[in-house]
C-alpha cells in the first residue's frame, strides 16, 4: 500500500486538470533552464507542464562545480556579451538566493609577468588555441574588464594583486614558484539541486493550473498530443500550442523522439572530486584558488560542506547515462593539486565522493573543448503536418544565466501568443530567499520569533536557516510521527522530523532525491548504512513499502553511491 504526500497529491490533481486542455506550453526537461523557465512563464500567467525523465536538477544540472560565475575565462574568447549577462545574474543571485548563493573569494596563482598576451590576443581574434601561460599583466587586464563588467548591481569588493611575499603567507602550501596572485570575488551554489526545486516549486505557487512531473517519459507522439509514461506505469496524454526542449544533452535524443533529426549538441564531460584532506581546508579558509595547469587549462579547488571539491574535466563525450569520473581524471587532478601544492600529503584514498556530467554545449568541430561557447541559442522547429506544434530547444548556457535565458525565451513564448510581460524575475527572490534576514540584526529577529513560534534552539534553527532559508520555520513547525529531537544514527545533523517534512512536500520519489537533490546528505563523510537503512525505513512508514521493498531501494541507492560516486557507505 502506497500513501500519497502532500506534494504527490497536490501534483496530481494539477495534472488531472490539465488533461482536458491545451496547455499553453510543455518544457521537457527539469534541470536549471528549464526549472528557471517554469517559473518565469508562471509568473506571466502562461499555463505550463515541466515533465522530467528522471528526477528535478538530477542531470548535468547537479554535476556543476557548484559556482556561479561570470566566466573570467570568457574574456579570453572574446565572449563580452556572455561575460557581461554572467557577472549580472552573478550578482542578481546573490541577492535573490542569499541563503543558497555567497560570495567566494577567489585567488589565481600568477607563475609569470608577461607570458600569454600574444597567445590571448590571436584567441580573442579567432585562432583556434588557447593561451598556454597567462602572466600578471595579462591577468591585471582580465580582471580589469571583469570588475567593469560586473559593475551592475555590485555586491562585492573589486579585485586586487597580490605580491609573492603576500599570497606566500596567505596560502602557505602553494608552490613557491609565484611570482604574485590575482584576488576577486565570485560566488558559489551550495545547494544547486535544491536551488532547481525551488523554482519549480515557486512557479506551482505562481500558477495553479501549471504542473511538473518527474520520472516520466515521452512515450509517443500524435498530431497535437505527447502522450507520457511515468516510471509507476500512469499514462497521460497532453494537447499543447509549444514544447520547448530543455533536455540539456539530451536534446537531441528529445527532438528525435518528437519526429525531428537534430545535431544541435556536441557536450563535454566535466568531473568533480571532493577530498578528505583538513590540512588544504584549513589552508583555503573558505576561499578558492582558480589555477593553471601545465597544458593551458584551468583547474579549481574550495572548500566545499567541510571537504576539498576539485574540478574540473573538459572532454568531449556524448552519453549523459552513463557518465562517471574516470581514473584517469581522477590522476589528472591530483597530479595537478601536487604541483599546485608541492609540500602536501595528497593520495586517491582521500577521496570521498565523485560527479560527472555532461555540458549541453553546442555542436562544434573544434578539437580543443575549451574553445566551445558557453553563450546559449534557441533554434526553432515550425510545426508540420506530423507535429501540429513548434520546438524551441534550449541550446548551450550556463548554471549562473539561467535566469536571462528564461527571460529571453518568456519573451519570445509571450510574443508568440500576443501577451505582455507582467513581472520581471530580476527582483524576484528564490524559495528560501524570500524575507531572509540579510544582517545579524534581521538574523537574530528571524531565530527569536522562530525560537518562540517553534520551540526549537536558535542554534538548530540556525543549522536550518543556512540549509534550508526562510522555509526552514516550515520544516521546523512541522508537526509528525517525529520530533526534532529523532535523528540519523551518523548524520545526526538530519532529523527525522526535517527529512519527514521534505518527503511530505516536495515531491521525493526516491531515497536519492532525498538523499542527493532536496538535500547533500550523500556529501556528508558522517552518512553511513545504518542512515540509509533508517531513511529506508522512514520512507517505509511514510509511504507503507514493504520489508522487500524498502530493502530494495537501499541497495538502489547504495549502487549509485559506490558505483556513480565512489561513495563508501
Amino acid at each position: 500500500m502506497t500513501h500519497d504526500t502532500r506534494s504527490e497529491q497536490d501534483l496530481h490533481s494539477r495534472l488531472i486538470g490539465l488533461l482536458n486542455q491545451v496547455v499553453d506550453v510543455v518544457i521537457i526537461g527539469a534541470g536549471i533552464n528549464g526549472a528557471g523557465l517554469f517559473r518565469d512563464l508562471c509568473e506571466q500567467g502562461v499555463t505550463c507542464l515541466i515533465v522530467d525523465k528522471s528526477d528535478f536538477g538530477s542531470g548535468t544540472s547537479a554535476a556543476s562545480s557548484r559556482l556561479i560565475h561570470g566566466g573570467l575565462k570568457y574574456l579570453e574568447t572574446g565572449e563580452l556579451r556572455l561575460v557581461a549577462q554572467s557577472t549580472l545574474e552573478r550578482n542578481l543571485l546573490l541577492k535573490n538566493a542569499p541563503h543558497n548563493v555567497s560570495p567566494l573569494l577567489t585567488v589565481i596563482p600568477i607563475f609569470s609577468w608577461v607570458k600569454g598576451i600574444r597567445a590571448a590576443l590571436g584567441t580573442l581574434f579567432g585562432m583556434k588555441s588557447l593561451a598556454r601561460s597567462r602572466g600578471a599583466l595579462l591577468i591585471k587586464v582580465g580582471l580589469f574588464l571583469y570588475d567593469f563588467y560586473g559593475s551592475r548591481e555590485r555586491v562585492m569588493p573589486k579585485h586586487h594583486i597580490l605580491s609573492r611575499k603576500e599570497a606566500l603567507k596567505e596560502f602557505p602550501g602553494l608552490t613557491r614558484d609565484i611570482v604574485a596572485a590575482g584576488s576577486y570575488y565570485d560566488a558559489q551554489v551550495k545547494y544547486p539541486e535544491r536551488l532547481v526545486w525551488e523554482l519549480i516549486r515557486d512557479g506551482l505557487d505562481a500558477n495553479p493550473r501549471s504542473a511538473a512531473l518527474n520520472y516520466t517519459h515521452i512515450s509517443h507522439l500524435e498530431k497535437d498530443r505527447l502522450h507520457l509514461k511515468a516510471d509507476d506505469g500512469q499514462c497521460y496524454e497532453i494537447s499543447t500550442r509549444l514544447v520547448i526542449n530543455a533536455a540539456g544533452p539530451w536534446i537531441d535524443t528529445v527532438n528525435a523522439e518528437l519526429g525531428a533529426s537534430t545535431r544541435y549538441i556536441g557536450g563535454t564531460k566535466g568531473s568533480h572530486i571532493l577530498l578528505d584532506l583538513p590540512e588544504l581546508v584549513a589552508m583555503l579558509k573558505g576561499r578558492m584558488i582558480y589555477f593553471e595547469t601545465d597544458n593551458g587549462r584551468i583547474c579549481l579547488v574550495y572548500e566545499y560542506n567541510g571537504f576539498a571539491l576539485v574540478g574540473t574535466t573538459d572532454q568531449k563525450a556524448a552519453n549523459p547515462d552513463t557518465v562517471v569520473c574516470e581514473a584517469w581524471e581522477i590522476d589528472y587532478f591530483l597530479e595537478q593539486l601536487r604541483v599546485l601544492l608541492p609540500d602536501m600529503a595528497i593520495s586517491r584514498d582521500q577521496i570521498v565522493f565523485a560527479y560527472s556530467g555532461i555540458r549541453p554545449l553546442p555542436a562544434s568541430d573544434t578539437a580543443t573543448p575549451g574553445l566551445i561557447s558557453r553563450d546559449h541559442s534557441s533554434p526553432r522547429l515550425e510545426a508540420n503536418d506530423a507535429r501540429l506544434f513548434p520546438i524551441i530547444s534550449l541550446v548551450g548556457g550556463k548554471w549562473t544565466t539561467f535566469r536571462g535565458f528564461a527571460e529571453e525565451i518568456t519573451d519570445t513564448v509571450l510574443a508568440t501568443f500576443g501577451k505582455q510581460r507582467s513581472l520581471s524575475t530580476r527582483d524576484l527572490p528564490i524559495g528560501g530567499g524570500r524575507n531572509f534576514p540579510r544582517d545579524k540584526i534581521a538574523r537574530e529577529q528571524w531565530l527569536a520569533h522562530a525560537e518562540q513560534a517553534t520551540g526549537i534552539s536558535k542554534p538548530r534553527l540556525d543549522e536550518l536557516l543556512v540549509r534550508y532559508g526562510t522555509k526552514a520555520l516550515a520544516i521546523a513547525s512541522h508537526k509528525g510521527p517525529f520530533t526534532d529531537h529523532d535523528r540519523l544514527p551518523n548524520a545526526s545533523g538530519y532529523s527525522l522530523a526535517e527529512l519527514d517534512w521534505i518527503i511530505d512536500n516536495e515531491a521525493v520519489s526516491t531515497m536519492a532525491d532525498l538523499v542527493l537533490r532536496r538535500t547533500i546528505m550523500a556529501f556528508e563523510q558522517a552518512m553511513s548504512k545504518a542512515d540509509l537503512d533508517r531513511i529506508g525505513e522512514l520512507f517505509a512508514t511514510i509511504r507503507g513499502w514493504t520489508a522487500d521493498e524498502m530493502q530494495d531501494q537501499v541497495k538502489k541507492l547504495t549502487d549509485e553511491l559506490v558505483q556513480k560516486h565512489m561513495r563508501i557507505v
